[in-house]
């Protein structure tokens, strides 16, 4: 399996909390690193950064052009479009970073899994099948691969875990039905769950980032 290529940014102190952070279809660790940028944390800050770049796959629903994502997606009807295979891929290689984080001397409850769009649901799927607890995971215009299920060997050690979902109301690239089923789900499940809506399509807007900013803070700091 190979290595994922990522961008690392590091805060001006010890180290002693960490958010993984993955970005949507098409786009890339650079590309979400405006998003870190705009949520100016406290210069005392200790938490890391991480952002992975997703592989370089075709994508069946864009011509078959090879872009990165960390699944294909085939369907304009994503709850028939799921890619399981190259999901498990990608969890795997997300798992390795958050081992590798454990083993740097982070407590898994100090790491955070975090994403837009494909790496928000690739944050969800990772997260509750991860076995140690983590500090939290925020999930940003997605939805669970499985739409109204758990994913197969979900922990329930995360049951606890803080679970934190945000829509755009006028999302029309993952409808916010998707995301309501993933709360609605894990909610039922008896998961740790919030959810909040925003007045934007399929992006993140300044109140988004405020609110993502006092979440982090709230649940590493």
């Amino acid at each position: 399996m190979h290595t994922l290529t990522k961008l690392e940014i590091n805060p001006l102190h010890e180290i002693d909390a960490c958010v993984i952070l993955m970005h949507g279809l098409g786009d890339s660790a650079q590309g979400l690193k405006p998003l870190v940028d705009a949520l100016g944390l406290p210069e005392q800050s200790r938490i890391k950064f991480i952002l992975p770049d997703a592989p370089m796959r075709p994508i069946t629903i864009n011509q078959g052009v090879s872009m990165r994502g960390w699944y294909d997606i085939k369907d304009i009807n994503l709850a028939a479009s799921s890619d399981m295979d190259a999901i498990l891929g990608s969890e795997a290689h997300i798992k390795d970073l958050i081992q590798t984080q454990i083993d740097a001397g982070i407590p898994s409850e100090r790491i955070i899994l975090a994403g837009f769009s494909q790496g928000g649901v690739m944050a969800l799927h990772t997260g509750l099948k991860f076995p140690q607890r983590l500090g939290g995971i925020l999930a940003l215009s997605c939805y669970l691969p499985l739409f109204d299920a758990l994913p197969e060997g979900y922990a329930p050690i995360q049951t606890q875990t803080p679970i934190d979902i945000q829509h755009g109301v006028y999302d029309q690239i993952v409808p916010l039905q998707a995301g309501k089923m993933a709360y609605a789900t894990l909610k039922e499940a008896g998961y740790n769950v919030s959810w909040s809506e925003y007045f934007v399509e399929h992006s993140i807007d300044a109140q988004q980032i405020y609110t993502i900013r006092h979440w982090l803070l709230q649940h590493l700091d």
